[in-house]
């Protein structure tokens, strides 16, 4: 029996590798690839930003989709949509057009306007399904951006029989970020008669919560890891929406983040000076002996090299790095290579980090693509100490590069990397349990220690490189839920 495919319209405000600043962006793209590729038939929206790079892509009007408008509030925005295909995928991605709101310098912005830009985009995703007669079975929407999809299905565009067997699903991928606004934005959502169905409390303590409205109304509520869907349903990592996500038992769901493998694999990795793999790993020296002249870092014969690829913020646990990392420097002999930007007086501890250990620390302030496949593939452990961390990426990564993770017990940092066992010899990383200067110290004195035994090194690498973090695993996931929702077969 043929399976049947399914109809999805996927909304986001990242989509890689046009618009990105984080783990969203990669995540809506390659899960649109992926099902796109399984034979779904899959619409994409995302805004036309200014900043996106359109040299290389063919973009095309849609007809139908042409010189549009919606009423938001007084404001009458006009917009249109078009479509395009990333280079070397065959997806099929769709641009909404509306330079009033999308040719400004960020993606992101502290404009008064800045729910609009988002209110924008979930209606005229709906609108688009719409004009092109499309029902899709599934409407996945991505963070508070489209958090108010979920809503307008159920009251603004209940009239509409075509999304009558639509059902939504709200995948979260940082709570920490709920799209919180005035309540004078409601009169500006298009929601009108159905302003009851916001959180009333909310209302009288004047605030709007984007994702907190999608957390109400959608059909279900997935994480980006199975660890971190119990995660926010308590009061450590909630972030004020535990309550409401209890509420929702067995609707909140995790599945964790794929990698794409066309991109980060040290076999076919074309921004790195060797390639390599587990049955020859020549090439990682390669890569470690090149980062580390490229860096300014002095090689020594045995001498360890810690790498950091991360946003300088809070969250990442740069606070701890800058705190240990320099006890341990004056006590063992390794040397420690950190790419990123963030918080200034995270950056200050990081240069002077560097300036205090010549030849033993480099901070390279930004962000470079290829220096991240470089630290990926050249460093020997890879530090991701975070307070919360919903699923990660990195350090999947590092195991496909033989880069041995030390993480932080949270999120899908558990549901990747494997405790070591030195009898057994199983494992593929390094884990600790708190959030404190004493669990990361431990962390990195162990895999010093384990570093030492080369025997046992090379058998952890060859672990954690064989495990199996592919779309094509973890995207079955998503189909299944989809179609469980959708009662298809």
């Amino acid at each position: 029996m043929a399976q049947q495919k399914l109809k999805i319209c996927l909304l986001s405000s990242e989509l890689a590798p046009l618009a990105k600043t984080g783990g969203l962006a990669d995540v809506s793209s390659a899960l649109a690839t992926y099902l796109h590729e399984d034979g779904h038939d899959v619409r994409v929206l995302i805004p036309r930003y200014s900043r996106i790079d359109e040299t290389a892509l063919k973009i095309e009007p849609v007809a139908e989709l042409t010189d549009l408008e919606v009423a938001l509030g007084q404001r009458r925005v006009r917009y249109s949509i078009d479509r395009t295909t990333i280079a070397g995928r065959r997806t099929p991605v769709h641009l909404l057009r509306c330079p009033e709101f999308y040719a400004r310098d960020g993606i992101y912005t502290n404009d008064e306007d800045e729910y609009l830009r988002f209110v924008l985009l979930s209606i005229a995703g709906i609108q688009m399904c719409q004009r092109l007669s499309f029902a899709p079975h599934i409407m996945s929407c991505h963070d508070w951006q489209t958090g108010l999809v979920p809503l307008y299905l159920k009251s603004t565009f209940a009239w509409d029989k075509l999304f009558a067997n639509t059902k939504s699903v709200l995948t979260i991928h940082n709570i920490g970020y709920q799209g919180w606004f005035p309540s004078w934005v409601l009169d500006n959502l298009a929601l009108k008669g159905a302003e009851h169905h916001l959180h009333q409390d909310d209302l009288k303590h004047g605030v709007v919560n984007f994702l907190k409205t999608g957390v109400l109304y959608a059909d279900v509520i997935s994480t980006v890891s199975p660890t971190y869907a119990r995660e926010i349903q308590g009061d450590d990592y909630g972030m004020g929406l535990n309550d409401l996500l209890r509420q929702r038992g067995g609707s909140v769901i995790g599945i964790l983040n794929g990698v794409d493998y066309d991109e980060w694999n040290p076999a076919t990795d074309s921004l790195l000076p060797a390639n390599y793999s587990p049955e020859d790993m020549s090439g990682k020296a390669v890569c470690k002996s090149v980062l580390m002249k490229e860096l300014g870092l002095d090689e020594r014969p045995g001498r360890p090299l810690l790498g950091v690829v991360s946003r300088l913020v809070g969250q990442k646990g740069i606070d701890l790095i800058a705190e240990v990392v320099p006890r341990l420097l004056g006590r063992r002999d390794f040397s420690f290579a950190i790419l990123g930007s963030g918080e200034q007086r995270l950056e200050q501890m990081l240069h002077a980090l560097e300036r205090a250990f010549p030849g033993r620390v480099c901070f390279y302030r930004g962000f470079n693509n290829k220096l991240a496949h470089m630290i990926e593939a050249g460093s020997d452990m890879f530090l991701m100490p975070s307070r919360y961390e919903p699923c990660g990426l990195n350090q999947m990564y590092s195991l496909k590069y033989g880069t041995v993770p030390i993480v932080r017990e949270t999120g899908g940092l558990v549901d990747s990397v494997d405790p070591i066992d030195e009898i057994s010899e199983s494992g593929t990383g390094i884990l600790f349990r708190d959030y404190n200067a004493a669990g990361l110290e431990w962390a990195i004195n162990r895999g010093l220690d384990l570093f030492d035994n080369q025997e046992l090194w090379n058998k952890i690498v060859a672990n954690g490189m064989a495990r199996d973090f592919s779309w094509r695993r973890q995207g079955g996931h998503y189909v299944n839920l989809f179609k469980k929702l959708s009662n298809l077969k």
